[in-house]
């Protein structure tokens, strides 16, 4: 089902009212955006084409949307609710739900593409995604902290704490992402997001599972 599909009303009239409609329209520019963006890529998606998918002038795209980048900072905002609630469906967060993230998103790289030019550009003063991006690593430090706290407790196998630990496992998510762009023949993201992830829990038998305390505290003197 296409964006444009979902756009169109069902006969009822929703309970929710205007509100509703709004957030009806909203999510299906932003599904539009996201299937256009996986289909042609950052530059090749057009405000037109996506207010022609979702099954509106493009006036009214810029209703919800004013301009280009803020509709793009909409589908990152969205892709991380949509990707948030995948891995909840699979209980608490471990490095293993990482990896399925990481291989999940080398199957669109259209929407990777987005991200990484939206977060490079948006170091500038001034840029619309600034504020989005800043909010966004900090949240991501702290819930890769957790994860590594769950997962390791409060020392990793290397001896650094979760948090010294969390902007390392940030920049290599991030930093493989932009080498898979690159070079998608040479670089295969998730085989080597698993060999950091061993590591990480210094080369113990691969990201298969946590490290017990008692295999990573050294004996005392």
């Amino acid at each position: 089902m296409t964006a444009r599909d979902q756009a169109r009303p069902s006969g009822r009239r929703s309970g929710g009212g205007r509100e509703a409609q709004r957030e009806e329209r909203r999510e299906a520019i932003l599904q539009a955006a996201m299937e256009l963006i996986a289909e042609r890529g950052y530059r090749g998606t057009s405000l037109a084409a996506v207010a022609e998918r979702a099954g509106l002038t493009q006036q009214g795209l810029l209703h919800h949307f004013p301009s280009k980048e803020l509709l793009l900072v909409g589908v990152l905002e969205a892709r991380d609710r949509w990707d948030t609630a995948a891995a909840a469906a699979t209980g608490a967060w471990r490095t293993q739900t990482l990896a399925g993230l990481v291989e999940y998103n080398a199957g669109r790289p259209g929407v990777v593409q987005t991200y990484t030019v939206l977060a490079g550009d948006s170091v500038t003063e001034g840029h619309p995604a600034r504020d989005f991006f800043e909010r966004r690593f900090r949240r991501v430090r702290e819930a890769l902290a957790e994860v590594l706290r769950t997962e390791y407790g409060d020392r990793l196998p290397g001896g650094l704490t979760p948090e010294r630990a969390a902007p390392l496992l940030a920049a290599v998510m991030d930093g493989l992402q932009l080498q898979w762009l690159l070079d998608p023949e040479e670089v295969d993201m998730a085989a080597a997001f698993g060999d950091f992830l061993a590591l990480l829990q210094g080369g113990r038998g691969g990201a298969s599972g946590p490290v017990r305390r008692d295999e990573v505290e050294p004996p005392a003197p």
